[in-house]
């Protein structure tokens, strides 16, 4: 475990906008920091390590979440986070993004960014000269992905060997950002899917290497047995945020792959757990029982989305 006092090294100063930029080794000593900063809340210790920082929250994308885990995250330790919606600012619109940055960047210690499209906030990273961490985009869900990680750890006690199945839209930004994670930590990740829906090549090309590196299995199919063996099932939504539209063939597609008691059977492991980034649909992606089971670890991940953000900022923040 890592001294508060540690905090930062060899981070201050990067971005976050996927996990691809980090190595293993750092990964690990983040979340070392998330299980630090939970103890010290579990035991009621009072810190102000963020005393005259201010953070940009830009969010396109309503949040419960991301928004609650940076805004009581930053606000507890002494700093002051400004809340950004698209009615408040002109990112993309009347003023570009790269102007937007160098503003907001002249004027705050960081930026979180929850929106579309990863561009932006690669852009937001490039213009603005402080850390930009990315919340949330079409392509990735770093946050998620770190705080879904923690969980895994706090039950099962390790991560290397284990595995876990993604059941539903393979191409989500949660599917993608936990197979870039479980590649570089050495954690096998399957992908239960129909074909219309499987991950790009792109994304699969860039685990490669890593995974390669790590030892962890990477599998992608649209056969049940791709769960067998699985520590645990992760499923998501069935339509996300701009794709309403999509939502009877998405229903038609994804029916067949909603996590219930005979897909959790179907690992034939009696320890399976289940993990849902929420918010869920009960009934559809996921039925109630399994939800609301004595093996669903839903709200341990909602809580640690909050202790792992809080880690993040104090790795990255100056």
């Amino acid at each position: 475990m890592f001294e508060a006092e540690k905090f930062g090294s060899p981070f201050k100063g990067r971005s976050l906008l996927t996990w691809r930029d980090y190595t293993p080794e750092e990964i690990l000593q983040i979340l070392d920091y998330a299980f630090l900063v939970k103890k010290q809340a579990r035991d009621g210790e009072v810190h102000q390590r963020f005393l005259g920082k201010t953070i940009a929250l830009i969010f396109e994308k309503r949040s419960t979440r991301t928004r609650s885990s940076f805004e009581t995250a930053f606000g507890e330790e002494g700093g002051h986070p400004v809340f950004m919606s698209t009615q408040d600012i002109q990112l993309g619109g009347k003023e570009s993004v790269e102007d937007t940055a160098r503003v907001l960047g002249r004027m705050f210690s960081a930026i979180e960014f929850r929106g579309f499209r990863q561009e932006h906030a690669e852009m937001l990273a490039k213009y603005s000269g402080v850390p930009v961490i990315n919340g949330l985009t079409d392509e990735y869900h770093p946050t998620q992905a770190l705080a879904d990680v923690m969980t895994l750890k706090e039950h099962f006690g390790t991560l290397k060997g284990l595995k876990w199945a993604f059941c539903g839209d393979g191409r989500n930004n949660v599917a993608r950002s936990l197979m870039v994670i479980s590649a570089k930590l050495g954690i096998d990740f399957a992908i239960y899917s129909p074909k219309e829906l499987f991950p790009p090549k792109d994304i699969q090309e860039i685990c490669e290497p890593f995974a390669r590196e790590s030892g962890a299995k990477i599998e992608i199919s649209d056969k049940i047995s791709v769960v067998k063996g699985a520590d645990c099932l992760y499923t998501d939504v069935w339509v996300s945020m701009g794709e309403e539209s999509l939502k009877d063939e998405r229903t038609r597609l994804l029916s067949p792959y909603q996590v219930n008691e005979s897909l959790m059977a179907a690992t034939g492991k009696a320890g399976t757990i289940f993990m849902h980034c929420l918010p869920a649909v009960k009934g559809q992606e996921v039925t109630e029982d399994v939800f609301e089971s004595s093996f669903s670890k839903v709200w341990d991940q909602a809580e640690n989305r909050k202790h792992t953000i809080k880690a993040i900022m104090l790795a990255l923040i100056q």
